[in-house]
C-alpha cells in the first residue's frame, strides 16, 4: 500500500474555506478505485494545521489521483490559502495489508 501524509498549514482567515474544499476532495477521492483511505485531520492545538492521510493500493493509483478533476480543482483552490507550501511524505503501508 502506498501512503502519503500531507502536512498543510492554512492561513487563519481561510480555515473554514479549506475544510469545505477538502471535504469535497475527500468525498470524491474515496470513490477512486485504488483508494484505501483518505483521512483529513485537524490539529486540536493549532486549528490551521492539517494532515491528509492518503492511502492507495499502489504508487500508480496515487499518481492517478493527482490527475483527477477533483484533485486538480482542490489544488488550485486551496494553494493561496496555505501559509506555506504543503509537504507530502511517502510511506510504504505495512498493516493492514491490502
Amino acid at each position: 500500500m502506498h501512503v502519503t501524509l500531507v502536512r498543510v498549514q492554512v492561513k487563519p482567515a481561510h480555515i473554514d474555506d479549506f475544510i469545505v474544499a477538502t471535504r469535497l476532495n475527500h468525498e470524491a477521492s474515496i470513490q477512486e478505485t485504488g483508494n484505501r483511505r483518505f483521512d483529513v485531520l485537524q490539529s486540536s492545538e493549532n486549528p490551521g494545521h492539517f494532515i491528509l492521510y492518503e492511502a492507495y493500493a499502489s504508487a500508480e493509483a496515487a499518481a492517478t489521483h493527482k490527475q483527477t478533476a477533483h484533485y486538480l480543482a482542490w489544488r488550485d483552490m486551496v494553494t493561496d490559502w496555505m501559509a506555506e507550501p504543503r509537504q507530502g511524505v511517502h510511506y510504504k503501508g505495512l498493516f493492514p495489508q491490502g
